[in-house]
């Protein structure tokens, strides 16, 4: 149903990405002798330690420039995410010398993932790896002074392909859940490309005339429940009880992915923030221009 409002959310939770911004990063302190700095011991992914924090022991590493302050890291300490899901580090305020930001951060991971900087605007720092995170990884980000250490859980891939009408996850390669859906109908058609989930909550409140559709106009102004955001600019993967009859069949929204109450629950309880979601074969145009989730894009 709406697409892109900026939308104002009835429910707002201090872990989850809220419009666009990484949560304040929790430090894990640096252990070791004086000159040096703490690196992961790595353990194998077992049932019953995902809630156990990442390990680390000191280990020497190189110096690092100092730069402006670092204002936040995301993923936090600890967090289990998708397979998608980049670093972000954000400044306290734009940076000048973008390669000395860059030469102050550092990443270890296991097993070794090769990956690359970008910057969205001049204080949002980012790093991913060239293909999806494997599933399991263990990442250890060092940025402002302190270390950041989290991991990815299982690769749970949504995709949605509008010749079908139909939504299919699969985690770690065997399909778990195919739901049907509706997604943008002319002339607000949903972006071919690659997502991921962002920001979350029970309840999201959406509002079309924050992007300038008037409801007088066809707009909207309503309350979405289970609302998982795959895009900056206002595209959810949601619950739609008014169109049940139409997924799986034609596109009706403005936009996001509308699924029913009871997938779009399963959706919200069993996918997490970074979880990728691909949509293919759709009308419109590549999700390509950085809309601060379409980094898998360009």
């Amino acid at each position: 149903m709406p697409r892109r409002s900026r939308f104002v959310a009835t429910l707002l939770v201090t872990t989850g990405l809220v419009v666009g911004l990484a949560p304040a990063a929790s430090a894990q302190s640096v252990a070791g002798l004086p000159g040096l700095e703490s690196a992961p011991v790595w353990t194998p992914a077992l049932p019953g330690l995902a809630s156990q924090p990442v390990l680390t022991l000191p280990v020497p590493a190189p110096s690092r420039p100092a730069v402006e302050s670092v204002a936040s890291v995301y993923p936090t300490r600890d967090e289990t995410v998708g397979v998608a899901q980049p670093v972000m580090i954000r400044f306290d305020r734009p940076v000048a010398d973008r390669a000395r930001a860059e030469a102050a951060v550092g990443i270890r991971t296991a097993p070794a993932v090769q990956g690359r900087f970008y910057w969205v605007g001049d204080a949002e720092l980012r790093w991913r790896p060239h293909e999806f995170w494997p599933a399991h990884t263990s990442v250890t980000v060092w940025a402002g002074g302190r270390e950041n250490a989290f991991r990815t859980g299982d690769a749970v891939v949504s995709t949605y392909d509008d010749a079908t009408h139909l939504v299919t996850v699969t985690r770690n390669g065997q399909v778990v859940r195919t739901m049907r859906a509706s997604a943008g109908r002319d002339p607000y058609p949903t972006h071919n490309g690659v997502y991921y989930n962002g920001w979350r909550a029970r309840e999201v409140r959406m509002d079309s005339s924050t992007w300038g559709l008037s409801r007088t106009a066809g707009g909207y102004d309503t309350t979405v429940e289970n609302g998982v955001r795959l895009s900056y600019d206002g595209i959810f993967i949601h619950s739609a009880p008014w169109s049940v009859a139409d997924q799986g069949v034609r596109n009706v929204s403005h936009g996001c992915i509308n699924l029913s109450p009871e997938d779009a629950a399963w959706y919200y309880d069993n996918t997490r923030n970074g979880d990728p979601f691909i949509v293919v074969n759709g009308p419109g145009r590549q999700f390509g221009a950085f809309d601060g989730q379409g980094d898998w894009n360009y």
